[in-house]
């Protein structure tokens, strides 16, 4: 294997790691642990952070791998993959506010905005990692 078709899978295990440490840092706060809800919320917009870099470098790098499902799932791959690029396009800066609401110590201000960014950034993490599935092992 190249480097090049490694590339989609570590974008997908940072994803998966993102995912977790999105979960544990919810049950983290819902738990009343504002002690290590930071860390692992922190964590999971670093791995997502390089989760960007290595998916930019593999698109700039790499040829367009085409859904090769037929039928029924083309247009169920398609919604899931047009709403997963919108919504990703639309949580990148709110998790940048989010986190900046946090550091600033305004507390109630990131607490409205983390109600919308957190399910939001579930969503993206979770149905890019079905297409990752969809594209790279389910229909081949």
């Amino acid at each position: 294997m190249t480097a090049a078709t490694l590339l989609p899978h570590l974008t997908a295990a940072l994803n998966a790691v993102s995912l977790a440490l999105l979960l544990v840092g919810f049950a983290l706060v819902r738990a009343g642990r504002k002690d290590w809800h930071p860390k692992a919320m922190v964590s999971a917009v670093a791995v997502s952070a390089a989760f960007l870099v290595v998916y930019v470098v593999y698109h700039f790098s790499a040829p367009i791998f085409v859904f090769r499902g037929q039928g029924a799932i083309r247009p169920v791959y398609y919604a899931l993959l047009i709403s997963h690029v919108a919504l990703a396009a639309l949580v990148a800066p709110m998790v940048g506010l989010t986190l900046a609401r946090a550091v600033q110590g305004k507390v109630d201000a990131h607490r409205r905005l983390a109600r919308w960014t957190w399910p939001l950034w579930v969503y993206v993490s979770l149905s890019g990692l079905i297409v990752y599935a969809m594209l790279y092992h389910l229909y081949l």
